[in-house]
């Protein structure tokens, strides 16, 4: 941005994202009160949580660690967020951005300190946690959503669809394969001691009803189960589905507690594979079409990924503090609200107005600091210049 943007400064961008201090919370809540008015509705839009790791190598980048990043698909050193995006038909943008900290810098308050976490946030939180508030903070601002949809890392356990159902929060969540439902209502109780024996009442339930491995369920249902669904119109022509569902109890181990949702499995028409398994809360009498479409929504959270870290710069940052993560990935957020409006108001004009379009436009329309060979030249003699300070500082640092 500094070798491009008129009157821009290197040190200045610096210092404003790494150490100014604005409040980035403020900005994303401002951010998604501009998408909610564009794309925000109480029954059509979905609240979509979903994380983004980012490759980092070393050690004192705030939250950096040995962890899944599904961005390249393996355990490797980075950095994890949780983010929310708001999300209706084909738009979708994020509004939402928190870092994760694993336990080992929560461990560790003087390294929390050194990058800047601020004391409220040292506290470990999972990413079910972190993501609750998110959404609470979503309806505190007034979003107006329909349901929250989330990926099986959200659905590996009962814990963070419990919490959405007790918030009064609709939900589409996807669960694993060897997730264990009931085809019959389970009736928990508590075992009764026999008569003249000694020891404790039982305070566990149990319950006599067997459960089932829902992929073990799926492969003894008939053809005829399955229906054709058409989710939505895409550019290589109508996306279809073919699409099971059935009302299942899960039951919450040893409570007495039991959850009577909808079970929503999709796969590949033509293969039968590609399989995805969703628990839902919605109405009993909510149909097929309408539980998957809900279900594909969540489609579109990866796409505001892409755009994100192709056309906003959501990787390209050069921070290790709390703060700075913050502060640019708000920055980020905005950009993308931008895009979203501007791809809104010329739909009708351009329909096909991408967000890559867009930043192409940009990057012709806007002044330029660039413009001849000398100046490409004089670029290129700061850029070696800080490289060279860079290369001598690590060797400083190495000798001492």
């Amino acid at each position: 941005m500094s070798q491009n943007v008129v009157d821009a400064d290197h040190e200045s961008l610096q210092n404003f994202i790494s150490d100014s201090k604005w409040n980035a919370q403020a900005v994303m809540d401002q951010v998604a009160q501009q998408v909610d008015k564009q794309i925000g509705d109480p029954a059509e839009t979905a609240l979509i949580i979903d994380e983004s790791g980012i490759a980092k190598k070393g050690e004192k980048s705030v939250g950096v660690a040995r962890q899944w990043l599904g961005s390249i698909g393996k355990v490797d050193n980075g950095q994890v967020g949780v983010f929310a995006a708001l999300c209706k038909g084909s738009d979708a943008a994020l509004i939402d951005a928190r870092l994760y900290l694993p336990k080992e810098w929560t461990d560790d308050p003087e390294r929390c300190e050194g990058a800047g976490v601020p004391r409220e946030h040292m506290a470990f939180q999972t990413k079910d946690e972190i993501a609750l508030g998110m959404i609470k903070r979503a309806r505190k601002n007034g979003m107006r959503f329909g349901w929250v949809g989330a990926d099986a890392g959200y659905g590996k356990g009962l814990t963070f669809m419990k919490e959405l159902h007790s918030m009064g929060e609709m939900f589409m969540v996807d669960v694993h394969s060897d997730c264990h439902i009931f085809l019959q209502e389970p009736k928990p109780y508590l075992p009764t001691k026999a008569p003249g024996s000694r020891g404790r009442s039982a305070t566990r339930y149990v319950v006599d009803e067997k459960p089932v491995r829902v992929d073990a369920w799926v492969k003894r249902q008939p053809q005829s189960a399955w229906k054709k669904q058409s989710i939505r119109e895409g550019t290589k022509g109508t996306l279809q589905y073919e699409v099971l569902t059935r009302h299942i109890w899960l039951w919450e181990q040893d409570t007495n507690i039991c959850h009577h949702w909808h079970l929503v499995i999709r796969r590949d028409p033509e293969t039968k594979s590609d399989l995805k398994f969703s628990c839902c809360n919605a109405p009993k009498n909510t149909d097929r079409l309408r539980l998957a479409r809900m279900q594909a929504q969540r489609y579109w959270i990866e796409r505001t990924f892409e755009d994100a870290k192709s056309e906003c710069g959501m990787a390209d940052y050069e921070v290790r503090g709390w703060d700075g993560w913050h502060h640019h990935m708000a920055l980020v957020l905005m950009a993308q609200s931008f895009l979203l409006d501007e791809r809104i108001l010329n739909r009708e004009e351009i329909p096909l107005l991408s967000c890559a379009d867009l930043v192409e436009l940009l990057s012709a329309a806007l002044p330029a600091k660039i413009k001849s060979v000398d100046d490409v030249a004089k670029a290129m003699e700061q850029r070696h210049r800080k490289r060279k300070a860079a290369i001598e500082s690590a060797f400083r640092c190495q000798s001492t």
